[in-house]
């Protein structure tokens, strides 16, 4: 009996890591959907700046939009930041990939190139960390936000004259782009007569992922093992006794 035990403690461990693989499996394949993302910048996340610099550049997987919003903010907690234009591209330290969503479908895409964001840095008033923050709109409509920090240990330096700290918060046209990414789209109005609008698409039934199938089955697995392993062995004496009565 106790080897039966012994089984069947061995085979809920087996079904268990198994289940475990799978799920693992399936989490580390998601693949990320972001568009437009942070692919590379100078300087590098969480590095070190020791000389003053003009401006901070942000490289992107596509070029920002024309609304985007830069701040640049020094330990202190005051803005430097003086603007941001665009720049010529470069090509990127490492390829980044990106997922869009076609036919139901993660279709993956290679960028070699990035599109830069350059943000003017007014003065340096202090060492420590500063931290960039950015706000976008990718091409698709998805919301592109993100920081990067660095800590600066070079000279101090002035504010030009006549500078005052900016104060002003995204546009009015970021915000609204922003807000149209979980906003559902208005029909457009068209000239001339209405036409009927298509009827409703039908709601998309349960489908089982393919993930979920095989972790059903390996649990299933698991527990025949475990309820074979449960039952103990006939002992031989008890065998010949049955088949002495026959």
């Amino acid at each position: 009996m106790r080897s039966g035990s012994v089984i069947a403690v061995n085979a809920v461990r087996v079904a268990v890591l198994a289940v475990v693989a799978a799920l693992g499996l399936v989490v580390t394949a998601v693949p990320a959907a972001a568009h437009g993302q942070l692919a590379m910048s100078d300087p590098v996340q969480d590095s070190t700046v020791d000389q003053p610099r003009a401006d901070v550049a942000l490289y992107f997987t596509e070029q920002p939009a024309s609304f985007a919003w830069f701040t640049v903010t020094a330990p202190s907690g005051q803005r430097v930041d003086g603007g941001w234009r665009g720049g010529e591209p470069k090509r990127l330290d490492k390829p980044v990939q990106e997922y869009f969503l076609v036919d139901g479908k993660f279709e993956p895409k290679v960028y070699n190139t990035g599109f830069p964001a350059l943000v003017a840095v007014s003065h340096w008033p202090e060492q420590g960390l500063y931290v960039v923050a950015y706000q976008s709109v990718a091409s698709d409509g998805e919301a592109v936000k993100g920081q990067l920090r660095f800590t600066y240990g070079g000279p101090v330096t002035p504010a030009p004259a006549g500078w005052t700290a900016p104060t002003a918060g995204p546009s009015e046209a970021l915000t609204r782009a922003l807000s149209k990414e979980s906003a559902p789209a208005a029909a457009a109005p068209t000239a001339g007569p209405q036409q009927a609008a298509p009827p409703p698409a039908p709601a998309t039934p349960f489908v089982l992922t393919d993930w979920l199938i095989p972790a059903l089955l390996i649990v299933g697995v698991g527990a025949m093992v475990w309820l074979a392993a449960r039952r103990a062995p006939v002992p031989p004496e008890k065998k010949r006794r049955k088949a002495a009565l026959r």
